[in-house]
């Protein structure tokens, strides 16, 4: 039952970091398209967002390692 629990913890603590690194990096592409000149700096930000929408993603493992082994 502890296996069914982490699964669901893991797969449903992913669906909302996917969705946000998809968004971001949306934005940031349309963003370089229509201003090519500041490509660096939207760059920057788009990995500063990615990096903060995975920190999500790495806290729905730890709880689901908590619920698989503890």
């Amino acid at each position: 039952m502890e296996g069914l629990a982490s699964g669901l913890a893991m797969g449903l603590g992913a669906i909302g970091p996917g969705i946000g690194v998809g968004l971001v990096v949306l934005g940031a592409l349309q963003g370089i398209a229509r201003n090519p000149e500041v490509a660096g700096e939207i760059r920057t930000n788009m990995i500063l967002g990615i990096a903060f929408a995975e920190a999500i993603a790495i806290y729905a493992l730890v709880v689901a390692l908590l619920l698989k082994f503890v």
